[in-house]
């Protein structure tokens, strides 16, 4: 693969993480570059431990005259999630993710960049790889399917680590601190249908709904970003009221933590209605697309003539699907009455997929109300539960309460106030962070998120700012230096 980052600064930073971005690490499939890890490790002869599910800790001793200082533990994940433009082809457990150039950004080529958290990784094996830079005792802890389930977090071996100090290098503003997260609760409604005969006197359409920003479901949910699947259910519900419309697939969506981008279905309906569809379906277009300009001006809902399927949902599925999809509600529910700004409760219809017998609905819900949390995982089951699904809730993960107290913010705080003459934003996050299952397993870990600027993540949108790696590196590695002595 051609390399196109070795000239930007810091140099092995750049080089490593583009080394990252050739290695294919899906979610549940890291087993490449945690193989990629190891070969890192052996290399640098560095020490290092892997746990049953796969988390894997590079350890490093302290530089000379460093040795009583603390434990600092640098954390980040080694999946990514993968998303693709429809007109992309790309393999994600086969083939290397592309960076390129954009200005002031790397973007990946009509796919995720994977800088959440491949950035992260980069700066942890930089830092183990040189043998120059000032430091206490190392462990770099590498974690497992982040993305899809906390998995290592959830399973992470309480003796892989000894330090109780922690940097989580997987937030996403150079100029932020995280303290404090939301957690999480996923939420799975499935439908059992049986599949029928086409109506004889009907023709098929497929609509589809894509140009959406997506995002992130914890960080970008409060931006009023269009949703593809509660577009699509909007204008099936409509139809099948106007012109005895029956439904033969739907697919929306794909990740719980991901706002639906795209979504598509396919549809038969009387030839009497043809031309009342099409005047209904332009008015359906023009209105939604008015009422979405301002936050998704790139928004396409088309609808085409269509090969007639091989056969329909049952109708009395069918009603129940889209009642229950067009009633769960998606978005913000509630904002903090005590910290301004910070979305309370959310929730994400994420995505509606088929098999041959059922249909499944994966919605993903967070707070940092443990009880709210509970509460819209509740609501959401009821819209299911009412139309006959089968509903069925994620173990979930506990958020992060914030600790003013804690020795390493007091560390960054003034670190960030040295090198940058201002102070950073200290804050508490919507998205969810290992921190919060991390701190269960380890009591008095102390624990602070922090990483480069990137924009769009969990979309093909994603990007990576580079001023702010060079501005993170530098500031890293300062952070180093003034880690306090054990007491």
């Amino acid at each position: 693969m051609e390399k196109v980052l070795n000239h930007l600064e810091p140099g092995r930073v750049w080089q490593l993480f583009e080394e990252i971005c050739g290695v294919p690490r899906p979610s549940k499939k890291e087993g490449k570059i945690l193989a990629w890890l190891k070969a890192f490790a052996e290399k640098n002869k560095l020490k290092y431990e892997q746990d049953i599910i796969g988390n894997l800790v590079i350890s490093k001793p302290a530089t000379k005259g460093q040795e009583n200082k603390k434990i600092l533990v640098l954390q980040s994940h080694v999946d990514m999630v993968c998303e693709k433009n429809s007109d992309v082809k790309h393999d994600f457990n086969n083939d290397p993710i592309k960076p390129q150039i954009d200005g002031d950004w790397i973007k990946a080529t009509g796919t995720t960049l994977g800088a959440d958290n491949g950035i992260g990784v980069a700066f942890a094996l930089a830092i183990l790889e040189d043998q120059s830079i000032t430091h206490g005792p190392l462990e770099c802890l590498f974690t497992v399917d982040e993305e899809t389930g906390l998995t290592g977090a959830f399973e992470l071996d309480p003796k892989l680590l000894k330090g109780r100090m922690l940097l989580n290098l997987d937030s996403e503003d150079d100029a932020e601190l995280c303290i404090g997260c939301a957690g999480g609760l996923d939420t799975v409604a499935t439908f059992q249908y049986e599949r029928v005969n086409n109506e004889t006197d009907h023709m098929a359409f497929r609509i589809n709904v894509s140009g959406l920003k997506g995002g992130h479901s914890g960080d970008d949910i409060n931006k009023g970003r269009g949703n593809a699947n509660k577009i699509l259910t909007r204008i099936l519900w409509n139809l099948e009221r106007m012109f005895e419309m029956r439904l033969a697939s739907i697919d929306g969506g794909n990740l719980r933590n991901a706002i639906a981008r795209e979504a598509i279905a396919l549809l038969t309906l009387p030839q009497k209605f043809k031309r009342d569809f099409e005047i209904q379906m332009e008015e359906y277009t023009t209105h939604i697309k008015a009422e979405q300009k301002s936050r998704e001006p790139d928004l396409s809902i088309t609808f085409f003539d269509s090969v007639m399927p091989e056969c329909l949902i049952d109708y009395p599925t069918q009603t129940s699907l889209l009642g229950a999809l067009y009633a769960c509600p998606h978005g913000v529910i509630g904002m903090s009455p005590d910290i301004p700004g910070l979305v309370e409760t959310s929730t994400n219809l994420a995505s509606v997929k088929m098999t041959p017998k059922e249909i499944i609905i994966s919605t993903s819900q967070r707070s940092s109300v443990t009880t709210l949390k509970r509460d819209i995982a509740d609501m959401v089951s009821s819209a299911f539960q009412l139309a006959g699904a089968k509903v069925k809730h994620g173990e979930g993960y506990p958020g992060w309460t914030p600790n003013m107290d804690s020795e390493i913010l007091e560390v960054m705080k003034n670190s960030y106030k040295n090198l940058f003459q201002k102070d950073p934003h200290v804050l508490v996050i919507h998205a969810g962070l290992e921190c919060g299952l991390i701190g269960e397993k380890f009591p008095g870990m102390d624990m602070i998120s922090f990483g480069p600027t990137m924009r769009g993540v969990h979309s093909p949108d994603e990007k990576l700012n580079i001023p702010s790696v060079a501005k993170s590196w530098g500031y890293i590695l300062d952070v180093l230096k003034n880690i306090p002595e054990e007491k």
